[in-house]
């Protein structure tokens, strides 16, 4: 399988990178193993040595992945101009699926991420380098998970939430789950201790809801 990034910046040349030594790992050596499909669809130059692509010239075994971070843009992508298309996922070679995992499609799992035993994902999920998900967690759709971000054992995150670089988000129990409301935004290095309610914006050592 091949594959074709929706996006063109500093995300979107890391995840080539990934994607590369996957369908390499995959299939051996294929023409175009991965394109770029800039936001710009009149682009045609190639970068960083990757050719370009709209999504009208894409193959049928080029699968596409979203590698844009903001969770609202990336479900605007899959729902908008790639709507109905097939989606892949790119999981480096470092990252770490550990026990019994769902993982939706669309997923992007960078170098060094670990998820542990009983985790649910939901999908086009997010998870730069050393991100980590513990133990019984279920995570919505779109969400993002910024570089070295903690989710502890027994935490529920909804859909489109963005967790902050170096943020921890401490356990729950089970049945009495940590909750992160969907939408809601985690500050970098935030250590949260409570529930985070649907669109709040939470920061600090504890998190508390940022004042505007």
């Amino acid at each position: 399988m091949r594959i074709a990034i929706v996006g063109t910046g500093g995300l979107g040349r890391e995840v080539a990178a990934l994607a590369l030594e996957q369908v390499r790992a995959e299939g051996g050596e294929v023409a175009d193993p991965v394109v770029f499909v800039p936001h710009d669809l009149g682009e045609a130059s190639p970068l960083a040595g990757i050719p370009t692509r709209t999504l009208t010239e894409l193959h049928d075994d080029q699968a596409l992945v979203v590698a844009v971070g903001d969770p609202g843009i990336r479900r605007r992508i899959v729902q908008g101009d790639a709507a109905g298309r097939r989606f892949g996922g790119v999981m480096a070679d470092t990252a770490r699926l550990r026990g019994r995992n769902e993982l939706g499609e669309g997923a992007i799992l960078c170098d060094g991420v670990v998820v542990t035993d009983n985790v649910r994902i939901g999908r086009h999920f997010l998870a730069n380098p050393h991100a980590c998900v513990m133990h019984d967690c279920t995570i919505g759709d779109f969400v993002t998970l910024a570089p070295g971000a903690r989710v502890n054992g027994n935490v529920e995150i909804g859909d489109d939430a963005y967790v902050g670089a170096g943020a921890v988000i401490k356990q729950g129990a089970p049945g009495r789950p940590r909750r992160i409301g969907a939408g809601a935004v985690i500050g970098m290095g935030a250590v949260v201790t409570r529930d985070v309610g649907p669109g709040e914006t939470v920061v600090g050592n504890p998190a508390r809801p940022l004042k505007r």
